[in-house]
């Protein structure tokens, strides 16, 4: 019954959310994922988004016992070389780092749909000519219907161990769609990959 009531709780959730989780891939070599320290690194050019996701991705680590760090420290917004990457990658392994969660947004989209949403059943309409005269602007009218954006973005975990491969652990592919706010988006968008990230069993759900 406890697990029903979670999943019904997480379609809920995720029926009111702007993310949408449209793929993921998982690394086939890999069962169970445990990391012990973690890089956070969102790249945007919107400070206060990438602030806000880094520090609430941090404290969701945090909260399951695994340390957690934002990327400040090591990336600035000056463009890397590759020798300056692999600097990082150098010292990010010295300081005890076996993990990188790295998100970014890699492209948008326009889509359209009705200025006025359609009436449920109950209020539709009930004749034809009346029907016909209400929804004639489709033809005529240009504003008829309204554009409203969707942004693709992907989060990938990456494996940095010492003693292992340094390879892809998993990568989630999201459509954030028509987002109201930075607030709103980075709650909607960290929850869904953190889901994500529990159900591939990469990441410790939290207790109860």
């Amino acid at each position: 019954m406890k697990n029903i009531l979670r999943l019904f709780f997480t379609i809920f959730l995720m029926s009111c959310s702007s993310a949408d989780l449209i793929n993921n891939w998982k690394n086939p070599d890999i069962d169970v994922y445990e990391a012990n320290k973690v890089l956070i690194v969102a790249m945007t050019n919107n400070e206060a988004a990438r602030e806000k996701f880094e520090n609430r991705l941090q404290k969701e680590y945090k909260s399951r016992g695994i340390e957690a760090i934002t990327s400040y420290k090591y990336f600035d917004n000056e463009k890397k070389t590759e020798e300056d990457l692999l600097d990082i990658e150098k010292s990010l392994v010295a300081d005890g780092f076996d993990t990188i969660l790295f998100s970014k947004v890699v492209g948008s989209d326009s889509e359209y749909r009705l200025a006025n949403t359609y009436k449920d059943i109950e209020g539709t309409y009930r004749d034809f000519k009346e029907e016909y005269f209400m929804y004639q602007d489709i033809y005529y009218n240009p504003e008829y219907y309204e554009s409203y954006p969707i942004y693709h973005a992907e989060t990938s975990m990456y494996c940095i161990c010492d003693t292992e491969d340094r390879r892809l652990i998993w990568k989630g592919f999201v459509d954030v769609v028509d987002p109201n706010s930075v607030e709103e988006t980075v709650d909607d968008y960290v929850d869904l990959i953190l889901f994500a990230m529990e159900e591939q069993e990469l990441l410790t759900k939290k207790k109860d």
